[in-house]
C-alpha cells in the first residue's frame, strides 16, 4: 500500500503540474525573450541542492540504497550549479550553450533517479522526510525542463514576435 500511494502521488503531481505549467506558466514564459523565458525556470532548478537531503541520516532512512541516495543527491547538486552559472551567462553565447547543457545533465539525472530507485528496489518509507522530492519536486522538475527543451528550440525571432504580438494585444485590451 505504500508504494501505491507513493506511485499515486508522483502521478497526480504531473497531472497537477502539467496542469499549472499549461494554465499559468507556459503562457507567461512564450512571450519573453529566450534568456528572460529561460530565468525564472533557472532559478527554480537553482535549489536543486535540495537533492543533498538524500545524503542526511535522520532525513532519509539508513536503508536507503546508497547507489540511488548518491547518484540523486550528486546529480541535483551538479544541475543547481549548471542552472546558476547558466543565470550568471545569460543572456551570451556561453549562457546559452551552458543552458544546453544543464537542460540534458538535469533531464538525464532526474530520469536516472528513477532508473537508480527502481533498480535498487527502492521503498517509499526509506525516503523519510524526503519523500516530498520525489513525489511533489521531481514532477515539477521534468515538466520545466520539458519547458526550457521548448524555449531553447524555438527560434529567437519566434519568441520575440510572439512576444511582441502578445504585447500589442494587451495593448490594443
Amino acid at each position: 500500500m505504500p508504494q501505491i500511494c507513493f506511485f499515486l502521488s508522483i502521478g497526480f503531481s504531473f497531472i497537477v503540474w502539467g496542469i499549472i505549467a499549461a494554465r499559468y506558466i507556459w503562457p507567461k514564459l512564450r512571450l519573453q525573450q529566450r534568456p528572460e523565458a529561460l530565468r525564472p525556470l533557472l532559478i527554480l532548478h537553482s535549489f536543486r541542492f535540495i537533492g543533498l537531503a538524500f545524503l542526511v541520516p535522520g532525513v532519509v532512512s539508513p536503508d536507503l540504497p546508497s547507489a540511488f541516495a548518491h547518484s540523486a543527491a550528486y546529480g541535483d547538486f551538479v544541475a543547481a550549479i549548471l542552472a546558476l552559472a547558466t543565470l550568471l551567462l545569460l543572456p551570451g553565447a556561453a549562457g546559452l550553450v551552458i543552458a544546453w547543457i544543464f537542460n540534458f545533465w538535469g533531464s538525464a539525472d532526474l530520469l536516472n533517479a528513477f532508473y537508480q530507485a527502481n533498480h535498487a528496489g527502492l521503498l517509499a518509507g526509506q525516503l523519510g522526510t524526503a519523500y516530498f522530492i520525489p513525489t511533489l519536486i521531481v514532477p515539477l522538475l521534468l515538466i520545466t525542463h520539458g519547458l526550457a527543451f521548448r524555449i531553447l528550440l524555438q527560434n529567437e525571432s519566434v519568441i520575440s514576435e510572439s512576444g511582441q504580438s502578445g504585447m500589442r494585444r494587451r495593448v490594443a485590451a
